[in-house]
């Protein structure tokens, strides 16, 4: 009882010493949802309130655009990705102990590299016409009929393909975790193989298969790059038109709004699913999926099958990027790549720093002071991943831009010296965006690796006489560096793919790898574009790899 005495002792005393930790970690939360309840009131008080404008002209097809794409991006990506992870796990053929591995691959292209790559393929001027022509003797567009490339129906085929992996990874570990006597008695009852799909596979893997289709809906609402390359409106391409053409930040923040209540009923789904996804086994009595084996022309037509999306997500695109990358070597050592590559380099790289130090402080702040309002907030924090990198971008602009011109005009009637615009004019807005859209990665790499961490190695460095700070500096950090080093990687690349955020609040004639292969591919510059695009791209597969890394060392069920 007097150790405890002691201990409680201390952890008032420690509690009433760290108010700067609290505050602190009230400080980078507001920070974080700032950009949030910025857009919910500017669409609330709009200087001209054009809802009504919106309700009776363009709103309506937005909405229609953007639920027929989300429902239907998400529908194929749940069956392709759900039957992709069945065939791998539950069977052996051809190829599949390296498709399980590949099919992770078309995350680390971005949806607008696929969108060029598909369009460059297949347009009339494409390899793929050409060769019809050339075959069958037709001079022009009217000799045949060929579905058009940059419609809705392709948006939804190069997007599934780009996002189906989230359904597959999450897929493929629930039919890991399932016990192979299920099926063993299943078949002793006479269950063919579909009939084990659809009465045990899929119903003991559903949750999870909603998560994922939850997190594919999610990125194709934020899309921007697809849907504006295929002229499909949407609420997204709704908040760039609304904004720089119409010239209204109230109707571009009302826009927004609703994508941010689209983005949250769908968090709220995926939050929903994962409560639900539960898998209780005896470790004694569990046995794990014995894969069959397919035999003859059922095997390598399974693999064809299954490489399919593999090579429509992953393969097309790398090839034809490739292609028009090594046409040239003077494309590799264009000005304007250099300086996008550094561009990029310098505003994710600082996002990166920023994002994961301030994860860092918060998440220790809340765990050393206990205090109730940041560890309120901390969960709000991840919001920020929820919200589309246009809504960020709204979110930011006009109040840093307000606030750029106040401190401008006062420096000027104080000193006489127009320091010009100081947030909105440099590339801090971009690294503050990137910040707020990565923080719940940093935050949770963070908070789950100081939760490994024994409480009484920290308390020991404070009754040797270390502050908090000497505390994290010395017992912390070096005990979860290589997650911090996970999280600095992880904010890195994304923030090298995000674009719609970028390309909002970037400075004039400030490009970054994504803007350029935004801008040169809208051109029609593909060539120009690839070597940019081919960066990107690298940089995603470390991330991928990375992940595939992770997975590879949790416990492989039927292998």
């Amino acid at each position: 009882m007097t150790e405890q005495n002691t201990q409680l002792k201390a952890a008032r005393h420690l509690s009433r010493r760290l108010d700067r930790w609290s505050a602190g970690a009230v400080v980078i939360a507001a920070f974080v949802l700032m950009p949030i309840a910025a857009v919910v009131w500017m669409a609330l008080t709009p200087e001209e309130n054009i809802w009504p404008h919106l309700m009776r002209t363009t709103l309506p097809r937005y909405l229609a655009n953007t639920a027929v794409l989300t429902f239907s991006v998400g529908l194929l990506a749940a069956v392709v990705g759900t039957l992709s992870a069945w065939m791998v796990t539950m069977y052996r053929f051809p190829g599949s102990r390296w498709l399980e591995w590949l099919l992770l691959l078309p995350l680390a292209i971005p949806a607008y590299v696929g969108a060029y790559a598909l369009v460059d393929f297949l347009e009339y001027a494409g390899p793929v016409q050409t060769a019809l022509r050339e075959l069958f003797g037709w001079q022009s567009a009217r000799d045949y009929w060929f579905p058009e490339i940059r419609s809705r129906g392709a948006a939804v085929v190069v997007l599934a393909a780009a996002l189906f992996p989230y359904v597959f990874l999450l897929a493929r570990a629930a039919f890991r975790e399932q016990s192979g006597g299920t099926y063993e008695v299943a078949r002793a009852l006479g269950a063919g193989p579909v009939e084990r799909f659809w009465r045990v596979g899929l119903p003991l893997a559903r949750p999870a298969i909603a998560a994922g289709t939850a997190i594919v809906m999610m990125e194709t609402v934020s899309d921007f790059g697809v849907v504006s390359y295929f002229s499909v409106q949407t609420l997204t391409t709704g908040i760039f038109s609304t904004w720089l053409e119409g010239g209204n930040a109230g109707g571009a923040a009302q826009i927004a709004s609703v994508v941010l209540v689209v983005v949250l009923l769908l968090v709220v789904l995926e939050k929903r699913s994962r409560h639900r996804q539960r898998f209780f086994h005896s470790p004694r009595q569990h046995r794990p999926v014995e894969p069959l084996v397919l035999p003859g022309w059922r095997g390598w037509l399974t693999a064809l099958l299954v490489f399919a999306p593999f090579g429509l997500g992953f393969v097309l695109p790398i090839g034809v990027i490739g292609l028009h990358a090594m046409e040239s070597a003077r494309l590799w050592l264009d000005p304007g790549l250099i300086r996008a590559l550094w561009n990029t380099l310098l505003v994710g790289g600082s996002a990166a720093v920023l994002t994961v130090l301030a994860a860092l402080f918060m998440v220790y702040g809340v765990r050393m002071t206990g205090r109730r309002l940041p560890a309120l907030l901390l969960p709000l924090t991840t919001l920020g991943y929820a919200a589309p990198g246009a809504v960020l971008g709204i979110g930011l602009l006009f109040p840093m831009s307000a606030a750029d011109h106040a401190i401008a005009n006062t420096v000027e009637a104080l000193t006489g010296a127009d320091v010009g615009l100081l947030m909105t004019g440099s590339a801090f807005a971009i690294v503050y965006a990137y910040a707020v859209r990565f923080f719940a990665i940093a935050q949770g790499a963070v908070d789950s690796a100081m939760g490994r961490v024994p409480p009484s190695l920290p308390w020991a460095a404070r009754s040797l006489g270390q502050s908090a700070g000497g505390a994290l500096r010395r017992v912390y950090v070096p005990l979860i560096r290589g997650s911090v080093g996970t999280a600095l990687l992880l904010v890195f690349v994304d923030s090298v793919k995000e674009l719609p955020a970028t390309l909002l609040l970037r400075p004039f004639n400030f490009n970054t790898l994504s803007t350029r292969v935004y801008e040169k591919a809208s051109l029609e510059q593909i060539g120009q574009a690839s070597p940019a695009a081919l960066v990107v791209v690298a940089v995603g597969l470390v991330a991928v790899l990375m992940l595939a890394h992770g997975n590879r060392r949790s416990p492989r069920r039927g292998a």
